[in-house]
């Protein structure tokens, strides 16, 4: 294939992965003319930390040469500190103590998250235990609970035993960790697309698609991808905290699932105005 032709399917592809995020900035109120800074900084660190010549020092010429941005801006931007904010306190606690429920030794039975009292004697398992294995006596279990039991992350039964809701720690009220999550799945996901285009192994990125389906048939087929690939991210899971204990390292994995429905293109666009 041509560079030309090559660069042609390239804008191509660029401009439908676009569409939604515009969505998602005019939602935001992120105007094009707030969104240029981002991106001629984005340029710049990508093409300065990816982009490097071996044996050479990267220069504000080639990164203005590689990018299309001025050069005084290539300078203004290289002696700025741009690294990205960590992800919310809530998302990496959270997110730890629902998955150290769902596989720990003890914490399920089954293959399901097991009922747990608030706290219990010596070392058995238990909702104190739980918030303890994972922050450390930073914070107060009963806090914890008192936050997930108004989340419905969990439910407290009349026994007094607290019961795992969501086997995914996503909440309902708190908008910075969605967006959290939103920006590394994209990312990482776009990642490993874009780099499947050159990899000599390619890491696994497949989807079904079918058009021609009723809204009944998509809700059956969601209900059961819901199911079945919510087995598997459980599997990983327990699976990666037994691999963390035993082999530790400095790596680190995101595998994700998404579903996505909607009218099908060709009948969208026969029914849009010309």
């Amino acid at each position: 294939m041509s560079q030309l032709v090559s660069h042609s399917h390239a804008v191509n592809a660029i401009r439908r992965i676009l569409r939604p995020l515009v969505r998602l900035l005019l939602r935001y109120q992120v105007t094009y003319q707030a969104l240029l800074p981002l991106l001629k900084q984005t340029y710049v660190e990508v093409a300065e930390q990816e982009f490097t010549l071996p044996d050479k020092a990267q220069t504000d010429s080639r990164i203005s040469l590689l990018t299309g941005v001025h050069r005084k801006d290539v300078r203004k931007f290289r002696e700025q500190d741009a690294s990205l904010e960590g992800a919310p306190v809530s998302v990496s606690m959270g997110g730890q103590m629902v998955a150290y429920w769902l596989s720990a030794p003890g914490y399920q039975s089954k293959g399901r998250p097991v009922r747990l009292p608030l706290r219990s004697e010596g070392h058995a398992p238990s909702f104190e235990q739980l918030v303890q294995q994972v922050v450390h006596g930073d914070i107060r279990p009963r806090a914890v609970l008192d936050e997930w039991l108004a989340l419905g992350v969990v439910k407290q039964d009349d026994d007094g035993l607290l019961c795992l809701q969501q086997e995914a720690f996503v909440p309902r009220s708190g908008e910075p960790e969605l967006l959290f999550y939103l920006g590394r799945n994209v990312a990482d996901h776009l990642q490993v697309a874009s780099d499947n285009l050159t990899a000599a192994q390619p890491r696994i990125e497949r989807s079904v698609c079918y058009a021609g389906l009723s809204a009944q048939a998509v809700d059956e087929l969601h209900q059961l991808y819901r199911q079945q690939a919510g087995e598997l991210l459980k599997h990983i899971n327990q699976e990666a905290l037994r691999l963390k204990q035993e082999q530790p390292g400095d790596q680190r994995l995101n595998a994700g699932v998404f579903f996505a429905d909607g009218v099908a293109e060709a009948n969208k666009s026969r029914s849009e105005p010309s």
